[in-house]
């Protein structure tokens, strides 16, 4: 991306939306005031600074945008990409956002509303999804929240595999989440701490209290396979997550993406849970199962889902009603945390009836 001209200008990449800002207004979809074609700066005109203006902030992407659908004025995502380098994303996340697999609760893809071709390139097209958030953020309080994210993200994985998607991406970046329970006054897409009109901090609800469901993105990677075909083998395409035992010193040789797959979902666990938390131990044997390095030792999806089940029924109820705690945090912070903790979370959801691991 080249530096914009002016400060506080569009960037490059920018103008590729600028260039479409009225064809999507034709379409239904109109973006924020900073690429209508005619957008003037506002801290010109009122001489407060550009960093505090709304039309200040740039994208954070160069292929995602955010937009407000005209029929209804929800805050969606738009993307773009090109039909030859990605060949299969719109189609599989259109199968997967498709009857009867959409109504399926266990179904964790993000959805595509609308597909656009776009006029100027013929060979790009934009997806329309709803707006998500990236799925740790903010932190999870509990260890029963923790464990629902698990959960729903294990039977997503479970489903695609189970309809023969490969999703070959699976990283931190690629898991996110519905945000509007826990934020029903919605984020800035761009700017996501603070509010719409980018004015005021966010202030969230917990998870506990509001439950989320959680979706996986980006397909550009993806494939789905015969029925037929119960051992397809790929040669290997580095995603998000650089550490696949089996891509490091034979990047060659064709492998199965589904047991790629499981190596992601857990190291993605072991990374944002186990290592970071002190009382995530439970997890770290059908994790460590997960993260061998020999593919076929691996577990299946359905089988990580059924030992998981049986993990979770062992824990008591306290168990998922405590704060996690983090390797980081000293004796003291802890001890600080534990009385916060209890006396404003633990005790009043116990009296509210909320559950332990929340179900949306």
């Amino acid at each position: 991306m080249s530096a914009p001209q002016e400060p506080g200008g569009l960037s490059t990449a920018e103008v590729f939306w600028r260039d479409r800002y009225e064809w999507l207004q034709r379409s239904g979809y109109t973006l924020r005031p900073r690429y209508d074609p005619k957008w003037e700066p506002s801290w010109k005109r009122t001489g407060q600074s550009r960093f505090k203006a709304e039309d200040g902030i740039r994208a954070v992407t160069s292929k995602t945008l955010d937009a407000t659908r005209s029929k209804d004025g929800q805050i969606v995502v738009l993307k773009h990409d090109s039909k030859s380098v990605h060949p299969h994303e719109i189609e599989i996340a259109l199968f997967l956002s498709s009857p009867p697999l959409a109504t399926d609760p266990r179904n964790h893809c993000c959805p595509v509303l609308e597909v656009l071709d776009d006029p100027y390139d013929t060979d790009r097209r934009l997806m329309v999804m709803p707006l998500l958030r990236t799925y740790n953020d903010p932190k999870f309080v509990t260890v029963g929240e923790a464990v629902e994210f698990l959960r729903q993200a294990f039977e997503g994985v479970q489903f695609m595999h189970e309809h023969h998607v490969a999703h070959r991406d699976i990283s931190r970046l690629n898991v996110m989440m519905d945000p509007k329970p826990i934020l029903p006054e919605l984020f800035h897409p761009q700017q996501p701490w603070s509010t719409l009109d980018a004015k005021r901090e966010i202030r969230p609800y917990t998870r506990t209290a509001r439950p989320v469901k959680y979706h996986f993105v980006d397909f550009g990677l993806s494939r789905r396979y015969s029925p037929e075909d119960p051992d397809p083998l790929e040669v290997p395409i580095m995603g998000g997550d650089k550490t696949v035992p089996e891509f490091q010193n034979d990047p060659e040789t064709p492998r199965n993406p589904f047991h790629t797959d499981v190596y992601c979902m857990g190291n993605l666990i072991r990374r944002d849970f186990c290592e970071v938390y002190t009382n995530f131990k439970f997890m770290e044997p059908l994790i460590a199962r997960m993260v061998q390095d020999e593919p076929s030792k691996r577990p299946t999806m359905d089988e990580v889902v059924t030992e998981f089940a049986i993990i979770i029924a062992k824990l008591s109820w306290w168990k998922l009603r405590e704060r996690l705690v983090e390797r980081r945090d000293s004796l003291f912070m802890n001890v600080l945390k534990d009385v916060h903790h209890i006396s404003t979370r633990a005790v009043p959801n116990l009296l509210s009836l909320r559950k332990a691991i929340p179900t949306p």
